[in-house]
């Protein structure tokens, strides 16, 4: 490595030891001194829901006992998802509820570095099968009022960290839809119906690729459905699906 180099990284990492000593990394959950910016405390750490094996092969799914890997769930066998496969790090619970909420509505950007890692680690496969990353689009209705796409934030730092193509332009939110939040399965497939579409500049970009589509919450799977009729639509070989937290289908 060359000499430059070298003193660069030790510059890099005497500044970070420095700013840790007068600022402390902190949990973004309980405030509590933690090591290393992103990290949560052990106590809540302990509160949340990672998945693991088992899970449903196609929708990421836990299940509740030991099935073969490779199994499928009933709702991915009755009625197959339009995107390919999607993966979730944890479950949407009480601890992870507080997390997401904050980093959506609570303008606690840092929280990406919490999340990043977990996301990670929970799409590797998908993640190496993919050739570029997109996020799921806001309209610009609700960009306005929110400031910030979370899920553009979250695709980028991924897509950042793993060196795969970012392409934040390419699925347009072209309807301002009412909130998913109370909805029934069938009127979310309703309400985002026709809500999306490929910037026509964008076609021969998504052709033939392999994508993953990022967002905050898998809930019911609507909106990420619904992103991924259009972008096969638009050539997409497969779309997958990565996110921070899914919920449980008891839930909805």
């Amino acid at each position: 490595m060359p000499s430059a180099i070298k003193k660069k990284n030790r510059f890099s990492d005497l500044w970070e030891a420095t700013i840790n000593a007068l600022l402390p990394p902190r949990c973004v959950a309980t405030g509590e001194i933690v090591d290393a910016q992103g990290m949560v405390s052990p106590v809540f750490w302990a509160q949340l829901q990672f998945i693991e094996d088992p899970f449903c092969k196609t929708c990421g799914s836990p299940f509740s006992f030991n099935l073969p890997t490779g199994a499928l769930c009933a709702a991915c066998m009755e009625q197959e998802p339009l995107f390919d496969q999607s993966r979730s790090a944890v479950t949407y619970n009480e601890a992870s509820r507080k997390l997401v909420l904050a980093f959506k509505y609570g303008d606690r950007l840092h929280t990406v570095h919490t999340f990043v890692p977990w996301m990670i680690r929970a799409g590797q496969e998908l993640i190496g099968q993919a050739d570029c990353i997109i996020p799921v689009p806001l309209h610009a209705r609700r960009l306005r009022e929110r400031r910030f796409n979370q899920s553009a934030l979250l695709a980028q730092a991924i897509a950042t960290r793993t060196g795969k193509d970012y392409l934040p332009d390419t699925l347009l939110r072209i309807r301002h839809t009412t909130p998913q939040n109370g909805l029934s399965a069938k009127d979310r497939d309703r309400n985002v119906r026709g809500a999306f579409v490929v910037k026509k500049c964008s076609h021969a970009t998504v052709r033939d690729k392999n994508l993953l589509l990022i967002d905050d919450v898998f809930t019911t799977g609507a909106t990420l459905n619904e992103c991924a009729r259009i972008l096969k639509s638009a050539g997409a070989e497969t779309v997958n699906v990565l996110t921070i937290a899914r919920v449980a289908k008891e839930e909805f």
